[in-house]
């Protein structure tokens, strides 16, 4: 393994790789604010596909919604991955991250036509200028670290192609988008897997892992903070907090156990491979989006109680409700595959995603949602912790 990079001075460095089990090694100021611009993106698609649910275009706002989300997980995931084995933090590594940043937010501006009007034109650009940026780092890295400069080549080859891909997208016909949509995003999940076989990089299971958890928990923020706006809109029309009040009450211990479910486990314990970090990587783009359409679903639901949306109660019901069991059903098949075997609640989370989906047909289904999950986190989590405290005092 190679040490951390200390020779050259704040404005280069030499990019070797850093060591998998360094010491100490927790999230830079640059990577939370790298998050926090990101977040922008999560908002303005979880506004766009709020509004496409709220107007009754369910299948082409959940199409949409996966599609643009995708490129926001994976660009996220790539420049976090790299991150890990090759943060120098000098003035280029900086500097590229801006453009990456950059790029992200040229992604949010995008969101809402890509959502709307099926217009990528916006966001395939900004996702572009990210991945190029990134290709610039695979480059840079090569040439610095021979140990893994096939790898590193791979990458940068890989990711350059597929970019190439994209933006010939944009001039496809409209009936071969789809199509030519998932041969780019399956082109895309392949290039890891391909580089990786040559020399693994020195990504840090604990940095990792905690990457992974700050932007869950930025991304539970931003629901919260979805919800709340729509509580406010509603209060702002003829609407009184009782008309709201079990929505409220259900969001809020939905959310709080959502957060208690994910980080119950101790997760960078179990990341000790390549085959076991790539499932938990790739299987954190459900439970990215689940965690930003439940504020999405919530609001739905406001808007129905107080006379403002268009579909169904179990509709309504329906945008909250899948995305919860899903996020759920996510964070439980991450945890019982990075164990590498079933676990003792197995049959607890499975009864607990179905009733959560029966819910939707339930009085009050975001409150009976809201205390399911409360339920879960009862009889999960809370035995864990209690008998990893006995452990501890024994």
């Amino acid at each position: 393994m190679s040490a951390p990079p200390t020779a050259g001075t704040a404005w280069r460095r030499r990019m070797v790789a850093r060591v998998s089990d360094e010491k100490h090694r927790t999230a830079t100021a640059l990577e939370l604010f790298f998050d926090l611009c990101f977040v922008v993106a999560v908002a303005q698609t979880s506004a766009a596909f709020e509004e496409e649910l709220a107007a009754g275009h369910v299948a082409g706002g959940v199409l949409g919604y996966a599609l643009v989300f995708f490129a926001i997980w994976w660009a996220w995931m790539n420049f976090t991955w790299f991150a890990s084995a090759y943060d120098t933090d000098d003035i280029p590594y900086r500097l590229l991250t801006v453009v990456q940043i950059g790029g992200a937010l040229v992604m949010s501006a995008g969101t809402a036509a890509a959502l709307q009007d099926g217009d990528y034109t916006v966001i395939t650009w900004g996702y572009v200028v990210m991945r190029l940026a990134m290709v610039s780092q695979w480059l840079r890295a090569a040439g610095s670290d021979p140990e893994r400069r096939r790898s590193c080549l791979r990458y940068a080859a890989g990711i350059l192609v597929v970019q190439t891909g994209w933006l010939a997208h944009l001039v496809v016909p409209g009936d071969l988008r789809l199509p030519a949509h998932a041969v780019l995003a399956l082109a895309e999940l392949a290039v890891p897997v391909w580089a990786e076989r040559t020399a693994n990089t020195t990504w840090h299971p604990r940095h990792i892992a905690e990457r992974f958890g700050l932007f869950t928990l930025i991304v539970l923020g931003e629901s919260i903070t979805a919800a709340a706006g729509a509580v406010r809109a509603a209060l702002d029309t003829d609407a009184t907090f009782g008309d709201i009040a079990t929505l409220v009450l259900g969001g809020t211990l939905t959310v709080c156990a959502l957060w208690w479910l994910y980080f119950a486990q101790n997760a960078s314990r179990r990341l000790g491979g390549f085959t076991t970090a790539t499932l938990w990587g790739y299987g954190h783009y459900a439970v990215f989006a689940c965690a930003a359409a439940v504020g999405a679903g919530l609001a739905v639901n406001v808007a129905q109680a107080t006379g403002h949306g268009h579909l169904t109660a179990h509709g309504a019901a329906a945008a909250y409700t899948v995305p919860v069991a899903g996020f759920v059903l996510s964070v439980w098949l991450l945890h019982r595959t990075a164990a590498g075997h079933p676990t003792a609640p197995d049959v607890v989370h499975a009864l607990a995603v179905a009733a959560i989906l029966a819910a939707t047909f339930a009085p009050a289904p975001v409150l009976v949602t809201g205390l399911l999950c409360a339920l879960l986190v009862a009889a999960t989590c809370v035995p864990r912790e209690r008998g990893g405290v006995r452990a501890a005092a024994a």
